[in-house]
């Protein structure tokens, strides 16, 4: 049975250079589920953070957590002295968004010694003081753009990540990956986006671009489904139908792109 770690063993853990299996450990924790520790194969934590460079001690905002699977590895691998901020649904935008907020913040409760370092706040349409400004060391967010471009308010949220980073602050995005000779609408739909229009994105919001990782990339990804990228693990959006297929296809095709707050 796996042996739980405060938050200040895990900071002490990381700290050593002598244990370089700490981010191992940390994705072995006993406060993740088996089905979320499943899915570290198909995600790359440990690639995709440090390709951002997200190190212990940092003040990182996770926007659109959901049911909060990076923030399992992030808050412990900032460790005691690092700082996240969750900036979650805002509860007022609903009944659902609420419950969601609420369910979060109870997964928190449940393991102070792992989640002390995390402060939830308000991201949406019109709700966009997701950390003090200038605050952060690196705003990241994980598969998310699709929904923020499908309720069209993007430009703000990138305009939001810019005001909370610190000058030379990173910026990192993950998100499903659309071919770029796609028909544009396709983005209100499938829920795959052009690497050319998250850059834009980002570009007009004052960012600067740094580079792209393909840590992400799943060439088996056709992105043609007749529920789109929810159609693949671990949605399943079409049930039983298929689903071997789906399943042997494996999570979407993704990008990762780094940019920075100039300084």
């Amino acid at each position: 049975m796996r042996k739980a770690m405060t938050i200040m063993a895990l900071a002490a853990a990381v700290a050593a250079p002598a244990l370089a299996g700490a981010f191992d450990t940390i994705l072995a924790g006993d406060w993740r589920s088996d089905a979320n520790r499943a899915r570290d194969a198909a995600r790359h934590p440990a690639e995709t953070l440090a390709f951002f460079g997200v190190k212990p001690g940092m003040t990182v905002v996770e926007v659109s957590p959901s049911a909060g699977w990076y923030t399992e590895v992030l808050a412990p691998w900032l460790g005691a002295k690092g700082k996240l901020y969750a900036a979650h649904t805002n509860p007022a935008a609903s009944e659902r968004a609420a419950k969601a907020v609420a369910d979060f913040k109870a997964k928190l409760d449940a393991r102070p010694a792992v989640y002390g370092n995390v402060t939830v706040t308000a991201f949406g349409k019109g709700s966009y003081d997701i950390a003090p400004a200038g605050s952060a060391d690196a705003v990241l967010t994980f598969r998310n753009v699709h929904n923020w471009h499908m309720a069209g308010f993007a430009p703000e949220a990138f305009q939001a990540f810019f005001k909370a980073l610190k000058p030379g602050g990173t910026l990192g995005m993950e998100e499903h990956r659309l071919p770029e000779g796609r028909p544009d609408a396709d983005m209100t739909t499938s829920g795959y986006m052009k690497v050319s229009y998250v850059r834009k994105l980002a570009e007009d919001a004052g960012f600067r671009f740094v580079g792209a990782s393909e840590v992400n990339a799943n060439a088996k990804d056709t992105k043609d489904y007749p529920k789109g990228v929810w159609t693949l693990p671990p949605n399943f959006t079409e049930g039983d139908k298929d689903r071997a297929r789906y399943a042997a296809i494996g999570e979407s095709d993704r990008m990762t792109l780094k940019f920075v707050k100039p300084k």
